[in-house]
């Protein structure tokens, strides 16, 4: 019915100023005309170049500018909604580092507070490494909300991308660069929406993809200082990857090797790079030991040995839990065993999953900038560009043996993907046809179709209503930003909101139940406002209702439509009824 009226409004006189559909073609092509012959200006360029060398002040405008236009955004798309076992495994770990430990002790009733990605024994904790969590406690603890560590990450994401850009382009085009990541990786992206993305990751890639060019060019010890806490904080948000990152860097300084002198000052580099690692190594450690109680033992490898999630990979059989199950962790276990699937791995299998995942990868560039890679392969004959693919090619293989993938797995080849769009835009806008800078207008034209893609969509998120939202949803790519309460989880937290006093919540999944965990809790869950708890059934959950006395019992059926919670009176014995 909204279509109807929509595409209605474009006859004359069914809108404000009158305009027919023929109207509004012609004052789109009109403002798209004009706004290029702007960007065409010499003025505005050489101002454009005067700006981007300093380097300061790109960093803090494009630092601010995707963090504002999601602020901005607030009215209809509110701060993001917990939604998933993902989320809430790394609030806990946020929610642990801002009480200054790395775990948790073992609850006496865990059994009730039994969820996916989430160790209850030895040690209550999440099962996640602490790279990712660590914004979220920065913004728990300065701001009192976790979102606000996600807003600031992706900041400091858009800004070191231009930082590591200027190592390998001119300032310009690094600019450029800067703003194309903020408009693929800012305020629609789902690593801004959700608390589990890639910004962490992405932001240690630029580090160490920034130093590398520069630590080529000339050793200094404060470059080797940010390569090393570059890869320290890959090895933090994504240790499985660290090694692919690793490897690249052994790659790109392979040629310099053949040199004495050459080798004397990559032994340097490496030495303060090592002392940079160190204290993330030490985290791990640190960080394991209070988890699992061994040093080398991650807090995943423990929970694939409790309850088989995570999964292998695909050259490894599937793993078997080794404790009983809830009926929502088994549904995990399943899922993830389906994906990885009961046939051992064969050379089709992997070809066959890498072509598939082709197609994500789409995540990392806006349509128009595949028009690009020719020209960006044409320059391949250098190194440092067939550095870059080569890089994207062990990451590409080496993750290729997850049985499922997602672009964070990937984020720290960020910076590397926003470089292969301006370096192509750079050379072609080279070309000239017949002494005329063809080039130079097929690259503005490729650019401004990248930053009206991303204005046309903001804009519809702006200034649309429910409606058309959700209309537009099935046809929006790549984008994945919060909007409504399509799961109902706003509606029942703002009902226990309005409760006063402490919460016990019993969740009873239904027969249809899927993957949508709601049992969460605080770090401290004794001291916790509202305490989720698995339904075990009336005989046991009386001894949870006895732990917290005092406190409002609520029976919560999720996969009710919409979710339903009510008042839960517990079955109590005659004898306890008299007394």
């Amino acid at each position: 019915m909204y279509l109807f009226q929509l595409f209605r409004s474009f006859l004359p006189y069914h809108n404000p100023i009158g305009f027919g559909v023929v109207d509004f073609v012609e004052i789109a092509l009109a403002v798209l005309l004009s706004t290029l012959a702007l960007l065409s200006n010499k003025t505005i360029e050489a101002k454009s170049r005067q700006f981007a060398e300093r380097t300061i002040w790109c960093m803090l405008a494009l630092g601010a500018l995707p963090i504002l236009l999601r602020l901005v955004l607030l009215r209809i798309h509110p701060v993001p909604m917990p939604s998933g076992a993902d989320d809430f495994s790394y609030l806990l770990l946020a929610d642990t580092l801002s009480h200054l430990r790395l775990a948790n002790p073992a609850h006496g009733l865990h059994r009730f507070f039994e969820t996916n990605f989430v160790l209850q024994q030895p040690s209550y904790s999440s099962i996640y490494p602490l790279g990712p969590a660590l914004p979220l406690a920065f913004g728990q603890l300065i701001f009192g909300l976790p979102w606000a560590g996600v807003l600031l990450s992706e900041g400091l994401l858009c800004a070191l991308c231009y930082w590591a850009l200027r190592g390998w382009i001119t300032a310009g085009w690094a600019l450029v660069g800067g703003l194309l990541a903020v408009i693929e990786f800012g305020p629609l992206c789902y690593w801004m929406n959700c608390y589990w993305g890639g910004a962490v990751s992405a932001v240690a890639g630029c580090l160490v993809f920034g130093a590398l060019p520069r630590l080529r060019q000339s050793y200094r010890t404060r470059t080797a200082i940010i390569l090393g806490c570059g890869l320290g904080f890959q090895m933090l948000s994504r240790p499985y990857e660290s090694l692919f990152l690793d490897l690249s860097v052994l790659l790109f300084f392979a040629p310099a090797l053949r040199q004495a002198g050459e080798r004397r000052r990559v032994a340097k580099a490496f030495l303060m790079t090592a002392i940079a690692v160190a204290p993330s190594i030490l985290l791990i450690l640190l960080q394991n030991k209070s988890v699992t109680g061994a040093w080398t033992t991650m807090p995943y490898q423990l929970s694939r040995y409790q309850y088989a999630v995570p999964t292998t990979f695909t050259f490894q059989p599937n793993p078997v839990p080794h404790g009983n199950l809830t009926r929502d962790q088994e549904l995990y276990a399943l899922g993830q065993a389906e994906a990885h699937g009961d046939q051992p791995e064969s050379p089709g299998r992997y070809v066959r999953r890498l072509l598939n995942r082709i197609g994500t990868y789409r995540f990392f560039l806006l349509p128009p900038l595949y028009l690009i890679l020719p020209a960006f392969l044409l320059g391949i004959g250098q190194f440092r560009y067939a550095w870059v693919v080569a890089t994207i090619a062990i990451f590409a293989l080496g993750t290729n043996f997850y049985p499922y993938f997602f672009p964070h797995y990937i984020a720290a080849l960020t910076c590397l993907f926003v470089l292969i769009s301006v370096a192509g835009l750079e050379r072609l806008s080279r070309v000239r046809v017949r002494g005329l800078a063809a080039g130079t207008e097929a690259a503005r034209w490729i650019l401004f179709l990248c930053f009206t893609q991303f204005l046309f969509w903001y804009g519809l998120h702006l200034f649309a209503n429910e409606n058309s939202l959700l209309a537009i949803a099935p046809y929006e790519v790549g984008d994945n930003i919060n909007f409504d309460d399509p799961e109902g989880r706003i509606a029942i937290n703002k009902q226990l909101a309005s409760e006063p006093g402490k919460q016990l919540v019993f969740v009873r999944y239904g027969p249809q139940h899927s993957f949508h965990e709601w049992i969460h809790n605080a770090a401290d869950i004794d001291q916790s406002r509202i305490v989720w708890a698995d339904d075990l059934g009336a005989s046991e959950d009386q001894d949870l209702e006895r732990y917290f006395p005092g406190r409002h019992v609520w029976l919560l059926e999720p996969d009710a439509y919409p979710p339903k919670l009510t008042p839960y009176r517990l079955q109590t014995s005659p004898f306890e009824s008299v007394q």
